[in-house]
């Protein structure tokens, strides 16, 4: 009778091992595996007057509130130089780029109902700067030798910017389909 008790302890001690390493080998690579993709952050619509320039960037502040800074803006004068004024659909000016950037070309963003597509255009050709989507809609960019496409999507709404260069200079159109 021992000798039965004592091969079922060690056939459940082996068979628990067994069990055991598998378990950890099995969730070892699936925990690596199964994952929710990282999901963009949400950015707040611009009004439709001021579609062009962005909510906020490392080189633009918004001005302080009229009624914070009125009694002291009087009394001594800014050494703040005046904010550099934006054309529709630029975001710096043309000439400056950043410090550390290889800009080709001219910045220009486009702001769509489906998020914002900002493309570096050059002389001969284009790259993406940035591609963000507006809440609720999704991205996705394809890029090729001689164009770039970025689509917004939400739903059955499709906004796309195409970007193309292939015999002339780099120009960006909008369909929404």
């Amino acid at each position: 009778m021992r000798r039965g008790l004592v091969h079922t302890v060690a056939w459940l001690l082996a068979t628990g091992a067994a069990v055991t390493l598998s378990w950890w080998g099995v969730h070892t690579v699936m925990s690596g595996t199964a994952y929710d993709p990282p999901r963009a952050l949400p950015v707040a619509a611009a009004d439709a007057s001021d579609s062009a320039s962005p909510l906020a960037s490392s080189t633009h502040r918004p001005e302080p509130a009229p009624s914070a800074t009125s009694s002291r803006s009087s009394a001594k004068p800014s050494s703040k130089p005046p904010a550099p004024s934006r054309t529709p659909s630029s975001t710096h000016r043309p000439g400056t780029s950043p410090p550390g950037s290889a800009s080709s070309g001219d910045v220009k963003s486009y702001a769509t109902a489906g998020g914002r597509a900002v493309f570096d255009l050059g002389e001969t050709e284009a790259t993406l700067v940035s591609a963000t989507p507006s809440t609720g809609w999704s991205v996705q960019v394809w890029k090729q030798s001689t164009w770039i496409r970025v689509e917004f999507t939400s739903g059955d709404q499709k906004v796309s910017a195409f970007c193309t260069w292939h015999d002339h200079r780099p120009s960006v159109e909008i369909a929404t389909y």
